[in-house]
């Protein structure tokens, strides 16, 4: 990518619509909109009316035309939109007309790049852009919404200022070494590691796990015996009627999976055929791709059946055992009464396990709720930080080792400048923006 470039592409998405837009950044932008629109003035932040034309003097497309200057724009360059009428024929050709009067082709996330480049945003908020296109709920929605804003990142910024002033001391330290250093300073330096830094980073690992889960989803299998009421289970918990119910054994062959969320995370619930030995060749099958999903799943329910003991046991690995058909019995078996109960066919318990499966998925409630880590990069970068904080710790009790504290803690700040996308991080900036698409 060259700065001295401008820049075009679609900005909507694929297909068919009302309304299309393309977008241009850089020093070329405001020329070609003039050159496309015939048009000797364009006012920024204003709303032009025009209609674009190819190089023989005939129109494309008719619409909106709008310019914003540099550096008060999304990238930090001059930026121009052309809003025009959806169709894919008339996009394609208004965006080969901008090609022809001197623009490149964007690649991915070049827009959002150019904005980080240019100090518009720092790269955890360039990542929230992708992540508020791709939010699956609500909650997720405003958690991405509140890390463009700048409120994870500030978090980070402050972390970093205090990891600056500690570094400031040591550095000090080796910089006057005929001075005597008083053994309550390194002690108070490793209490202000502990609670400004430590302390924070750690309550902020606690909520990645849920944070993460957000955006990436969480699979949950329900396997179980034949006929224990799976696909009512299935049914029940996205209060869909997607399952085949039915009194036969084996009905379900097949993998079904469906699609909903629980507290905001996003779930895709997957059905599957009973655990049996059979020797039929298509059950064999479901048998199989059962076993198959519920390894693939991040949550497995072990389903079994109240009023049939041969169904409440089970070889492989399962997270919860969940009872069912608990209507048809006034008191629970002692076997089974410390787990969840629920009646797929009424309804009874659903509700409560609902609730507990939240929990058990690490959400809370929404009131006060902070801003979360939501990236598994950003994860990976907080820890490293904690390590080499962790690391330097004792180091600050013996003088000898002062010199290795600064360079462990100057590596620990580094480690959390990459979220921001500060220092030396074009390879961080390669990866981030291969996920973005184009007009982003």
């Amino acid at each position: 990518m060259l700065e001295s470039t401008t820049i075009a592409a679609i900005a909507t998405p694929l297909g068919r619509g009302g309304i299309g837009m393309i977008r241009l950044s850089g020093s070329e932008a405001l020329t070609i909109a003039k050159k496309l629109s015939s048009r000797e003035v364009i006012k920024p932040r204003f709303a032009h009316l025009c209609a674009w034309k190819d190089a023989a003097g005939e129109v494309i497309d008719s619409g909106i035309l709008l310019y914003f200057p540099n550096p008060a724009s999304y990238t930090g360059e001059d930026v121009v939109e052309l809003q025009g009428h959806g169709s894919p024929v008339l996009l394609h050709a208004l965006l080969q007309r901008c090609f022809a009067l001197g623009a490149v082709a964007a690649e991915p996330g070049e827009f959002t790049r150019r904005a980080v480049e240019q100090g518009r945003m720092d790269l955890s908020q360039a990542e929230a852009v992708i992540a508020c296109i791709d939010a699956a709920t609500e909650r997720a929605a405003k958690q991405a919404l509140r890390h463009l804003s700048g409120e994870f990142g500030l978090k980070i910024e402050a972390l970093m200022g205090r990891l600056t002033g500690i570094v400031a001391h040591v550095e000090a330290c080796l910089d006057f070494p005929e001075e005597e250093i008083p053994d309550l300073f390194l002690h108070d330096l490793q209490e202000q590691l502990q609670q400004e830094l430590l302390q924070p980073m750690q309550k902020m690992l606690l909520s990645s796990t849920f944070g993460e889960r957000l955006f990436s989803g969480v699979t949950i299998a329900i396997v179980g015996a034949p006929n224990v009421g799976k696909s009512s289970l299935l049914n029940a918990l996205s209060g869909r009627d997607r399952a085949i119910v039915s009194d036969i054994a084996g009905t379900t062959r097949d993998v079904l999976e469906i699609d909903f969320e629980v507290q905001g995370i996003p779930i895709r619930l997957v059905d599957t055929a009973g655990m049996r030995e059979t020797t039929d060749s298509i059950e064999k099958e479901g048998v199989r791709r059962a076993k198959q999903a519920a390894d693939l799943a991040d949550v497995v329910i072990f389903l079994v059946d109240a009023s049939d003991k041969r169904t409440w046991h089970y070889d492989a690995h399962y997270d919860i055992r969940l009872i069912n058909k608990s209507d048809l019995f006034q008191k629970i078996p002692d076997d089974i009464k410390n787990d969840r109960c629920v009646s797929a066919t009424t309804g009874q318990g659903i509700a409560d396990f609902m609730v507990y499966l939240g929990e058990y998925l690490g959400a809370s409630d929404t009131s006060g709720e902070d801003v979360f880590i939501t990236s598994a990069r950003h994860r990976q970068a907080i820890q490293t930080s904690e390590q080499l904080i962790l690391k330097t710790l004792p180091m600050l009790l013996s003088e000898e080792q002062l010199d290795l504290a600064a360079l462990s803690l100057r590596q620990a700040w580094t480690s959390l400048g990459a979220i921001l996308g500060i220092g030396d991080v074009e390879h961080i900036l390669d990866r981030v923006f291969s996920e973005f698409c184009i007009g982003k």
